[in-house]
Order: structure tokens, then sequence, then C-alpha cells
């Protein structure tokens, strides 16, 4: 409601990052899900992280308390810059009109996610990494071993250059487009399909919570497999040139997970998608609501 584009990009940002803080842990174990087992067949591996719950408690146990927290920084790094790029140009569609046209909001907001995931995603890169390291007898992916997030871009710069902050880029940018799109164009519709169905009163916290977990079950379904795909395409490890030494490229990641894990590999953390993006959806959405009313 007459916010400036360039103050939407503030505002969305700092929801973006207020909303990480509180999701984060959820962040650790869907990368650790997603990490584990690798390429190989289903039961043929060790699986030292089962379902959200159990997997929440063996990254304490691995890493303590703090371990859920892993990452955070970066996490907020790239909150930052991809929420506040992608409502700074969802907010310059709807001054334009172009959310007005059918279809307007999905295009708007894929659009919109896409060249957010662009700019944010050596922070993602940075957050993968740390979040995939822990002790080598629960370790699950490649291990980089960066000791701070500093020393993590520091040490991608220096052995591929700038080119090698963007690795993995070609994940994120179908993950954050299609989960972006899902998002903006059923999260209102799930809350007053609730609403309609006198579940919870209407504008109250439960029915704005509802509609973010009904919202949550298009999105997880549609964004988890971009989702296993991003998450491998940033933690594999590299050649001295910043080739992938396990996948090619997103198409090349599709075929060996769907062939080497099964179409089930592609859905690895689901769990923790969902329960993730429920709450993300609705605080991020809310904080940002709230900031651009003050």
């Amino acid at each position: 409601g007459g916010v400036p584009p360039a103050t939407d990009l503030v505002l969305g940002a700092t929801a973006g990052c207020l909303a990480c803080f509180l999701t984060n842990p959820l962040e650790v174990v869907k990368t650790r899900l997603q990490l584990q087992g690798e390429l190989q067949p289903p039961g043929t591996y060790p699986r030292p992280y089962r379902g959200v719950l159990r997997a929440a408690v063996a990254v304490c146990r691995a890493d303590g308390l703090r371990g859920l927290q892993k990452g955070l920084a970066a996490g907020l790094l790239y909150q930052g810059l991809m929420n506040g790029v992608r409502f700074y140009c969802y907010s310059h569609a709807e001054d334009a009109g172009w959310t007005e046209y059918p279809g307007g909001t999905v295009a708007a907001g894929a659009v919109a996610g896409a060249v957010g995931a662009v700019v944010g995603s050596p922070a993602y890169l940075v957050k993968t990494h740390l979040q995939a390291q822990t002790l080598s007898a629960m370790a699950v992916g490649h291990q980089h071993n960066h000791e701070s997030i500093s020393g993590a871009f520091k040490s991608i710069y220096q052995q591929h250059g700038v080119v090698g902050l963007w690795r993995g880029v070609t994940g994120a940018v179908p993950r954050v487009a299609v989960g972006s799109a899902v998002q903006l164009a059923t999260f209102a519709s799930a809350k007053d399909w609730v609403c309609e169905r006198q579940w919870f009163r209407k504008g109250s916290w439960a029915a704005v919570l509802a509609g973010g977990m009904v919202s949550g079950v298009a999105v997880a379904v549609t964004m988890t497999p971009f989702d296993v795909i991003s998450t491998r395409l940033y933690n594999q490890p590299v050649d001295a040139d910043g080739t992938g030494k396990l996948y090619r490229g997103f198409l090349d990641c599709i075929l060996q997970i769907s062939s080497k894990e099964g179409l089930l590999g592609l859905y690895k953390g689901i769990g923790a998608v969902y329960l993730r993006l429920g709450p993300h959806t609705v605080l991020s959405l809310f904080f940002w609501d709230k900031l651009r009313t003050m």
C-alpha cells in the first residue's frame, strides 16, 4: 500500500532475516537429510539422520545445540539479499500493474524469485557448505571444512575466482522461481479457504498459520525436487577448474539421482522442507506486511 520499491527492498530483507533466525534449525536438518545416501541405492547406506525430529537430535548430539544454527550468518545474508531483491522486484511489478493480468502474480513471483536467487547464490553456496559440516562419524555429503563464513568466501574465491561463488546457481534459479511463484500464488487463497470453512476466525493468527501450512503443501511438493538438486549442486566437490566431480549440471543431477536413488530420492527431506515452509511463509510475509504498515 503506497510503499516505494526501494523501501520494500529493505523491509523484505528484514522480514526474511527475522524468519530465517527462527527456521534455520530446520534448514540444517533438511540439508543433512538431502545429502544422506548421495547417489547410493536405497537401503545400502547408513542413516545417521532418520526423520525430522530424530535428525534434529542427531545434529545436537554431534554438534551441540549450537549445531542447529550452523550456517546462520550465511543464511541471514542469503535471506537478506534474496528476499530484499525478490520483494523489490515484486513491488515494481505491482506498481506497473503486471499482477492484475491473468497469471500475473505467478509470473511476477517467478521472475522476482529468479532474480533474487542469482543475487543471493554465493551466500546460499556457503550456507550449504557450513550446514553440511559435522563430525566424520555423522558426515553426509562432501565435507568442505570451512572454519568460518569469511574463510569460506575467501577459500572459494582464491581457488575458483568470482565464477566459483556462483557455482550451483543453475539449481537455485528454478528452485526459488518455482517456490516463489507457488508461494505468492497460493498463500492468500489458502488463507481465505480455511476461513471460508470456518475453521478459524478471519484475520486471526491461527488462520494465517493454517493458510501458510496449506500453501506449504503445494510449495513443498513442487519445490522439494529443485531443493534437493540445488543442495547437491552447491555441496558437490569440484576439480581445480571448478568442474563438478559428481554432476555436470542441472539435468545431469536429475538423471543421476532418479536413476541411482529412485524418484523418491528427489523428495529427500520433504518433511523438513514442509515444516519449515509454513512458518517461514507466515513469518516472512507477516513481518513484511507489519513493517510496511509501520
